[in-house]
């Protein structure tokens, strides 16, 4: 079997099918989410705690030039080692927002599921025929 063959059903079984669809729509997903944590939740954090945005945090390791400004961007041209603490603190910041806001999204979908997949109500009861009467009566009778 050539290499091409080999790709070929590899490429089309189902598996991979469903993974490229599902690689798509996580992409398409991801920007929503993104959406929501910048655009809706990262607002309201900002006006509860302040700015959330800490990147501009920074402690230099070794003295600058002279003449250099004390701006993380311009002690990074200079060369200077820098620990910029403030970008993980509002990295680390939004991925406790996007990790909430899934968490949230996910828990309402599968509450949604749920409603959706309770079972039929059971059917009323009917009235038995006289034969299922008579046979019941009879099965009664041979156990005693």
């Amino acid at each position: 079997m050539s290499v091409m063959q080999e790709f070929k059903e590899f490429a089309v079984k189902g598996n991979v099918v469903d993974l490229a669809v599902g690689v798509i729509i996580g992409g398409g997903f991801g920007k929503i989410v993104d959406s929501v944590v910048g655009d809706l939740v990262m607002p309201l954090v900002g006006a509860i705690i302040g700015k959330p945005d800490f990147s501009g945090l920074f402690l230099p390791l070794a003295s600058p030039p002279a003449g250099t400004a004390i701006t993380l961007d311009a002690l990074r041209k200079a060369g200077v080692p820098v620990l910029a603490y403030g970008n993980f603190l509002t990295i680390a910041l939004n991925f406790l927002l996007l990790a909430l806001v899934i968490f949230v999204m996910v828990k309402q979908i599968n509450r949604l599921r749920a409603r959706e997949a309770a079972p039929p109500p059971a059917p009323d009861v009917v009235s038995d025929s006289a034969e299922v009467l008579l046979l019941r009566e009879i099965r009664d009778s041979l156990n005693k």
